[in-house]
């Protein structure tokens, strides 16, 4: 593929082909003649301008064809300009593919001069907004160590951002390896408190009978083996940030005393009698529905309602739309260094797999996939079997935008069903949404309680 502008002309006549991609032949101009020919394309050459005729087979006589054609498009690649063709007596038509997001239209018979000046338009247009996307990332600088590049993930930016000041305690909810604990850093690096310690423990990472003296303390002699006085991981980040992971699996026993260091402050160490003043800000982290476990007893709500002053979502990597091939650009560039290989890049078939693939294990799973990458790859770059990635339970890329949506729903409502093992009135409560609505969706969806 060369550097030249990318135009893509749907269009049945043959004759009209020729002339048109003649006629443009300064531009790289791909033909098709049918809707299926016009979304593989789309998809192969990703053009920045289009010109659509309306009268598509396999009925040509009308614009019905057409205007499919031009709403797959606008789901598939919005920010594409696409300049509709009609005929004479077809102007409510293009009226209509204008209302529909289309960038302009022109009636035939065709002026080359004339559309050539409108497709020309359409390319400075694409290039000014491309521009301005760009700038508005630059501008929106992602927080240390997050790579931000989609709406969703610039707006969480954005969140802890205005969140970090406030002495407020957080709480990110999300799923493994989302990097939550990056998040936190982030929290307390915009912080107030960014000069003294950030102290993370993660409760599912140690057993529970050392948890309590990892977090409290203990004093000397307070149980065989305490040759000495020790501090807790909650003491030791006073002034600074602790950072509690997965606090959906902290033991109830524990869970009353965290919640009263919450409303106190102040600490005893096991053995100890002394109350220890400690001045940290919290910020803690699950991957568990903390509604589910405080339904089943297994967590406290009044603990719930102390950590969660300000509630944070961490997306999950595949609703991060270009973020991954981003993460893994970086990821490539720093164990290249580790490892001391001189890799350029990812083939195109690894990109595109890096951008199809669903990504269950988050981040964690695309930089373990990356570190092997590099540590395998014979080539200059790295290739689709580097990645080793399993395909095979993946889900296939959707074919528009209501494909995404509606998979997604489904999926949410089987996982929520699942969850409050097939309890109605559990199963919306999840979900936020009325009983009566997740009924509309059940029979919307084709789902049987029992699936």
């Amino acid at each position: 593929m060369d550097d030249k502008k990318i135009l893509l002309i749907v269009e049945d006549d043959p004759g009209l082909q020729k002339q048109l991609k003649w006629s443009f032949e300064a531009y790289h101009t791909v033909i098709a003649g049918n809707r299926t020919e016009a979304i593989t394309a789309l998809r192969r050459f990703t053009p920045h301008v289009i010109t659509l005729d309306l009268g598509l087979p396999p009925d040509p006589a009308n614009a019905s064809e057409g205007l499919e054609t031009l709403k797959e498009i606008l789901e598939l690649a919005p920010a594409t300009k696409v300049i509709v063709v009609t005929g004479n007596d077809d102007r409510d038509n293009a009226i209509t593919a204008i209302a529909m997001g289309a960038y302009d239209f022109y009636q035939k018979p065709i002026d080359i001069d004339v559309l050539g000046l409108i497709i020309e338009r359409a390319f400075q247009l694409y290039n000014l907004e491309k521009e301005f996307t760009s700038l508005q990332r630059k501008s929106a600088e992602p927080l240390a160590g997050i790579i931000a590049s989609s709406k969703k993930m610039q707006e969480l930016s954005r969140m802890i951002e205005r969140v970090a000041p406030a002495n407020v305690t957080a709480l990110l909810l999300g799923e493994s390896g989302t990097g939550k604990e990056v998040l936190a850093k982030a929290i307390h690096g915009l912080s107030d408190r960014s000069n003294q310690p950030f102290v993370a423990v993660n409760c599912a990472a140690i057993p529970e009978n050392l948890l309590e003296s990892e977090l409290f303390g203990y004093e000397k002699g307070a149980f065989t083996g305490a040759a000495q006085q020790t501090k807790g991981k909650i003491e030791y980040a006073n002034k600074g940030t602790f950072f509690l992971d997965e606090i959906g699996d902290l033991p109830l026993a524990l869970q009353a005393k965290l919640l009263r260091f919450l409303q106190e402050r102040t600490i005893e160490r096991i053995g100890g009698r002394q109350e220890i003043p400690v001045d940290v800000r919290i910020v803690c982290a699950t991957h568990q529905n903390l509604q589910a476990l405080i339904d089943s007893g297994r967590f406290r709500s009044d603990l719930y309602y102390r950590i969660s002053e300000m509630v944070i979502n961490i997306p999950p990597l595949r609703e991060r739309d270009g973020d991954a091939i981003e993460i893994a650009t970086v990821l490539l560039r720093r164990y290249c260094e580790l490892n001391n290989k001189k890799i350029k890049g990812f083939s195109k078939a690894a990109a595109k797999a890096i951008e199809s693939y669903s990504w269950p294990g988050n981040i964690r799973e695309l930089e373990n996939k990356i570190k092997r990458a590099v540590i395998m790859a014979d080539e200059n770059n790295i290739t689709f079997d580097d990645l080793e990635l399993d395909q095979s339970n993946d889900v296939a890329i959707p074919l528009n935008l209501r494909e995404v949506r509606e998979s997604s729903e489904t999926l949410a409502i089987k996982r929520a069903l699942s969850h409050s093992n097939n309890n109605i009135s559990n199963t919306a409560k999840l979900l936020g949404i009325t009983r009566p609505t997740l009924y509309a969706l059940f029979e919307k969806y084709g789902i049987s309680v029992n699936d």
